[in-house]
């Protein structure tokens, strides 16, 4: 049941951040006195609609978009005499400019709002300290470190030579280790199928009981992803959560939104060379392997919900989704493709430069841009997209990515 709430909240929160998108293309080309005549949630035949003055309003059976219709967005619609003056492309340039670019302001700055609001009400997460107490271990070996275990992988190290959850380690290979770090230093000093002693201090009856014993374990070391593997996760202490005053969360927003940008730039880099990689057990070991579909987030979503994390994880989570969501809807409609918003803006830019070059030199200016020149790019560009999607969404089917326990 957690695991349908979230998926279905996912979904809600989806069609808000479109909603919101088209809210802003409808919002100012209404404010500039532009024909908008239809304005729509989904895809496909019309489940409900209603109109409000010139503008229909409604849902569509296919909730994976929306859509707002403006009369003339290009120069190759049919358009009535009596709408001609108000059709989009006979608007002053930065008017158009600014009408293409309100939808992606819109995600970005509901992305913002959102990162303030986790920030003042929820705070913003202090990492804690990884301790060398044991908190899992690992049943498997699995292929890659962030792939999960499937039927017919080997016991991990750890549980094969009886390490538990609550042991807290000493050292390893005749190396002392007082903390998380100096362990992982002490594991990726061996050799993957190196057998060494692991002295761990154990208490025999929980807490509350007698001292802890000292315990020496043969571990052999296994490699998953060409790392030496013990097949453990460490205990946190002094994690929590430090809510902030409106400039500290304004600070926060802006650092968390340029570093979703730069992660979804490194993932969007490296999809192609994980494309290969899509259907195998190390698909999320790489940046490019973890992109998903509308599929793969709604999983994630429910992933969240369904976690044995505390609802504020769980919160900071599913709006951390819904933060990234917006974010790259707002960045994909940059690029200047069409029919992104980019596109289309490009368009409006490149007409402007050149009815200006027109004029400096003393010639009449040359009108709307023809884009019909650029249809077989955008036919390539939309099928592209198409593929890639229907690739992605595939994968998120057959090879769903699993957040880390």
């Amino acid at each position: 049941m957690a695991f349908l709430l979230g998926a279905v909240a996912f979904v809600v929160a989806l069609l808000v951040s479109v909603m919101l998108h088209e809210a802003g293309h409808l919002v100012t080309a209404k404010r500039f006195g532009m024909k908008a005549t239809q304005y729509f949630v989904g895809f496909g035949p019309t489940l409900w609609s209603c109109r409000r003055g010139e503008t229909e309003y409604g849902v569509k059976a296919i909730p994976l978009g929306g859509f707002v219709k403006i009369v003339g967005y290009t120069p190759l619609e049919e358009i009535p005499p009596a709408d001609r003056e108000r059709a989009f492309y006979r608007q002053p340039a930065g008017r158009r400019a600014i009408v293409i670019a309100a939808g992606v302001v819109v995600n970005l700055a509901f992305a913002f709002l959102l990162l303030m609001v986790m920030a003042m009400a929820i705070g913003v997460r202090v990492p804690g300290t990884a301790t060398t107490t044991v908190r899992d271990v690992s049943p498997c070996v699995p292929a890659s470190l962030q792939a999960e275990c499937r039927p017919g992988d080997p016991p991990s190290p750890a549980a094969a030579a009886g390490l538990r959850a609550g042991d807290r380690v000493v050292s390893l290979g005749g190396t002392p280790v007082a903390d998380w770090s100096q362990l992982r230093e002490a594991i990726g000093g061996a050799r993957p199928g190196q057998t060494v002693p692991v002295v761990v201090e154990r208490s025999q009856n929980g807490p509350g009981g007698p001292a802890a014993q000292r315990v020496t374990l043969r571990v052999r070391l296994a490699s998953a992803g060409g790392h030496p593997f013990l097949g453990m996760t460490a205990r946190v202490v002094g994690a929590g959560y430090e809510r902030a005053g409106p400039i500290g969360a304004a600070v926060f927003a802006g650092q968390a939104m340029g570093r979703t940008l730069g992660a979804m730039g490194e993932a969007l880099g490296g999809l192609p060379a994980a494309i290969p990689h899509l259907f195998s057990p190390d698909r999320g070991s790489t940046p490019g392997g973890q992109v998903g579909s509308v599929v793969g987030a709604t999983d994630v979503s429910g992933q969240i919900f369904a976690s044995q994390n505390t609802w504020q994880d769980k919160l900071v989570l599913y709006l951390s989704l819904i933060v990234s969501v917006n974010i790259f809807l707002g960045a994909l409609n940059v690029l200047p493709l069409l029919p992104l918003d980019g596109g289309h803006l490009a368009i409006v830019v490149y007409g402007r430069a050149r009815a200006l070059a027109a004029r400096a030199r003393g010639r009449p200016d040359p009108g709307t841009v023809d884009i019909t020149r650029l249809l077989p790019v955008t036919y390539v560009v939309v099928a592209v997209l198409i593929a890639l999607g229907l690739l992605l969404i595939a994968a998120d089917l057959i090879n769903p990515l699993r957040l880390p326990q």
